[in-house]
């Protein structure tokens, strides 16, 4: 059998190890000093460890008191909130939204397209995980996730009953440092032939978009690095360590947070975007507010 915790005599603990004192903490309690006393005996034993230690007239936590402590003032904190909201007349409760996103997806795009749901008016609350396409995907029909949100459709070969939702597509901004940027920004895209580049891995839709556009331009950049986290090729760009490519929507928060120089635009690779859901059509409110935020976002209405 189990051994259950008696939350009496956690609450007594918790009030002596607060007020220092067990005399201060039966004035509280209204209780007799014995009585809390063998409370907390009661409680050191069936834990099998010894939770005050005496320094002078006061008591002191032991280090394991002062981790039962930790859990003691956690969940006690937490009733007092239960029970505060519990009596707010005003109190309305927050649902859930459990999203997906792609871990190929740029941060500052990911802001975009769940930005509306993160507000002090919304009465949402947004749990984002990140990882890749086929995990999420699989979290998705067991229902752990409500959307997911990717760069590409579901693929023919996932066996997952779910629907692809086309957010929107926009082109491409190519990115560098200033000295870098003014060097090849003259006679772009040509001027890409053999010039460093950090792009994403092989395995994404956008480096293969890429990898066409090149061959279609028969030109070769010289790929320095290869990077599965589209955060780290910016900083890797940011450091002037190569060009890289982003999606044009943000081009200007990318222009500002990293301070790199456009070195041009195409409109011959697009990125799209896709919200991924269990529902053909999708009804549920909050999803149907960040799709719609980022059908504008991409110009898409």
């Amino acid at each position: 059998m189990a051994n259950w915790l008696n939350y009496h005599h956690l609450y007594y603990f918790w009030l002596v190890a607060k007020e220092g004192t067990v005399a201060a903490a039966c004035e509280r309690l209204h209780l007799a000093q014995p009585t809390v006393s063998a409370q907390i005996k009661q409680l050191e034993k069936s834990l099998s460890t010894q939770l005050f230690e005496r320094s002078g007239r006061r008591l002191v936590l032991t280090e394991m008191g002062r981790t039962v402590f930790r859990y003691a003032d956690e969940i006690f904190t937490l009733g007092e909130e239960l029970v505060s909201t519990v009596k707010d007349d005003d109190y309305r409760p927050r649902s859930r939204l459990l999203v997906g996103v792609a871990d190929v997806l740029s941060k500052l795009m990911t802001v975009r397209i769940l930005g509306p749901l993160l507000t002090d008016e919304s009465e949402i609350q947004v749990t984002c995980v990140e990882g890749k396409p086929p995990d999420l995907l699989a979290r998705l029909a067991v229902h752990e996730l409500d959307v997911v949100f990717s760069d590409a459709p579901i693929p023919p070969d996932v066996n997952v009953r779910a629907y692809s939702h086309l957010l929107g597509e926009c082109g491409i901004t190519v990115f560098g440092k200033a000295a870098t940027a003014r060097r090849f920004r003259k006679r772009f895209p040509a001027s890409l032939d053999g010039a460093p580049m950090l792009l994403p891995i092989s395995t994404t839709m956008l480096r293969r978009n890429l990898d066409r556009w090149f061959e279609d331009l028969d030109i070769a950049p010289r790929i320095v690095g290869e990077f599965e986290d589209a955060a780290l090729i910016k900083a890797f760009g940011q450091a002037g360590r190569g060009l890289f490519v982003v999606p044009s929507t943000i081009e200007a928060e990318v222009k500002r947070q990293y301070q790199v120089q456009v070195v041009g635009r195409s409109e011959d690779v697009k990125e799209q975007f896709f919200a991924i859901s269990i529902e053909r059509r999708v009804r549920h409110p909050a999803i149907q507010m960040i799709t719609q935020a980022a059908r504008k976002v991409l110009d898409c209405e």
